[in-house]
C-alpha cells in the first residue's frame, strides 16, 4: 500500500500493456478510510461508449476497428492480472452479443438502479437455456443498460477455460475460474462480480423443470461477499429456458465427449446445426434489491448457519421473482 499526493491512498496493481508488464498507482474511491482496506476498481473499466446510447455511425465502427488494430501491432493496450482486455471486448465480443440482445431476444430490464454504480457487488442469477446464453446477456444488460457501463465479471466452471479458443476468449472479456480466490479478489477490487451457483444443474435442467431453481451449493459466493463486506444483488431471468428446449439427454455420448449433458431438443440433433439456433424468445432480466452484508460482523463468514440461512434468503428472492415475472408476461414470444 502506498500513500498519493494530496493525502488521498492509492494500491500498485500489476497491469499487462501488450508483453509488459507494469504498475501504476491507482487513487483510492472516497470514503475508503472508513476502517477497511480501500476499494479499488482493477483498471479497464470502460468509459461510456458512443453506441451505449444509440447505434453508431459506420465512421465511428470504422475508427474503433482502426484504433483496435493499431493498438495491436504498437502493444499499446491494457490487460488486468486475470487476463481482462476492456478494448477487445467492446470492439469485437460486444457488438455481435448485442445483436442477440436487441434484436433476437429483445431483452427487457428493470431494477438496474439496484446495481451500484461503483464499488465492488456480486450479482447472483438463475441459470437455464442448456447453453449459457443467459450469463452474456446478463452481461450486456449491465453494460448497456446501466449508466455506469460497468463490465461483469463473471465467474465460470472450469469446463470453458478447458475449452480451445473458448477459454481464451472468456478470460479475454473478462470471465474467470468461479473459485473463492478469484471472487474474493475481484470483489475486493471494486469490480461486479455474476454467479450463476445452479451450475450445469440449472443450465442442463429438462425443460419439465424450467424456472424451478436447484441447490445453490453450499453458499461459496456468500461467504466471498461477506468477506469483501459487498452486497448481493438477486437477479431473475425469464425466456433464457425456452431457447432450447431440453427433452433429453443422451448419456454415454455426453461422457465420450467428457460434457455434463449432451441435450435433446425437438430440433437438436435432429436438424444438425440448424437445430443450434436458439429460439427467438421474449426475454426479462430483473435486478432485485441488494442485500447488506458489511453490517455483519467481522467473522461472518465463518458463521455455517449465517452462510445457509443467507443463501436461502437470496435463492428465494430470486425463485419469487421469476414467479412473479412469469404471471406477467404475455407469452413466450412476446411481451
Amino acid at each position: 500500500m502506498t500513500t498519493g499526493t494530496a493525502g488521498t491512498t492509492a494500491q500498485v496493481i500489476p497491469l499487462h500493456r501488450g508483453r509488459e508488464v507494469v504498475t501504476e498507482p491507482i487513487p483510492a474511491p472516497p470514503g475508503a478510510d472508513r476502517g477497511r482496506d480501500p476499494v479499488v476498481a482493477l483498471p479497464g473499466r470502460a468509459e461510456p461508449l458512443p453506441e451505449a446510447d444509440g447505434v453508431a455511425s459506420p465512421p465511428e465502427v470504422l475508427d474503433r476497428l482502426l484504433g483496435f488494430l493499431r493498438h495491436r501491432l504498437t502493444g499499446d493496450y491494457r490487460i488486468d492480472e486475470f487476463g481482462f482486455d476492456p478494448e477487445l471486448t467492446e470492439t469485437l465480443v460486444l457488438p455481435p452479443l448485442r445483436l442477440l440482445y436487441e434484436k433476437w431476444f429483445r431483452v427487457s430490464t428493470e431494477g438496474l438502479a439496484n446495481v451500484p454504480g461503483e464499488g465492488g457487488a456480486l450479482l447472483v442469477c438463475n441459470h437455464s437455456g442448456v447453453l449459457p446464453i443467459d450469463s452474456v446477456m446478463t452481461a450486456v444488460a449491465v453494460h448497456d443498460e446501466h449508466p455506469a457501463h460497468r463490465h461483469l465479471r463473471m465467474l465460470g466452471a472450469d469446463l470453458l477455460f478447458r475449452t480451445p479458443l473458448l477459454g481464451t476468449l472468456a478470460r479475454k472479456s473478462g470471465q474467470t475460474l468461479a473459485c473463492h480466490a478469484d471472487a474474493e479478489r475481484l470483489l475486493g477490487a471494486g469490480e461486479l462480480v455474476g454467479v450463476w451457483p445452479e451450475g450445469f444443474k440449472g443450465v442442463g435442467k429438462p425443460f419439465a423443470s424450467r424456472y424451478k431453481l436447484q441447490r445453490f451449493g453450499r453458499g461459496g459466493f456468500v461467504s466471498a461477499a461477506l468477506r469483501a463486506g459487498v452486497p448481493i444483488i438477486p437477479c431473475a431471468i425469464v425466456g433464457a429456458e425456452e431457447i432450447y428446449p431440453k427433452i433429453g439427454d443422451i448419456r454415454p455420448l455426453a461422457r465420450l465427449l467428457g460434457l455434463p449433458y449432451f441435450p435433446v431438443t425437438p430440433f437438436f440433433p435432429l436438424l444438425g446445426p440448424l437445430g443450434a439456433v436458439p429460439l427467438p424468445t421474449k426475454w426479462y432480466i430483473e435486478f432485485g434489491e441488494p442485500l447488506r452484508t458489511d453490517a455483519l460482523d467481522a467473522d461472518a463468514e465463518d458463521d455455517p448457519m449465517l452462510v445457509f440461512n443467507l443463501t436461502d434468503q437470496v435463492r428465494e428472492s430470486i425463485q419469487q421473482m421469476l414467479y412473479r415475472r412469469l404471471s406477467q408476461r404475455e407469452g413466450v414470444f412476446k411481451g
